[in-house]
């Protein structure tokens, strides 16, 4: 019987959980910045936009792919 080793397992990194959301085929969504404070001075438009999510591309999506353990 081959001698077994430690199994090392990816960690996830927690704060990418909370900001990050995978979607059912596998493309990545964020919420949009500027939405926290000085709403005041923003459009119904832009404030509507801000709402949305948007999906993150390029190496910044396999970035949060490799710190989701995915």
């Amino acid at each position: 019987m081959p001698a077994k080793g430690p199994h090392l397992k990816q960690k996830t990194r927690k704060i990418v959980t909370k900001r990050f959301k995978i979607t059912g085929s596998g493309k990545i969504l964020r919420r949009t910045q500027n939405m926290r404070h000085l709403r005041r001075r923003k459009s119904a438009k832009q404030i509507r936009r801000y709402r949305l999510y948007h999906e993150v591309t390029g190496s910044l999506a396999k970035q949060v792919k490799r710190m989701l353990g995915k």
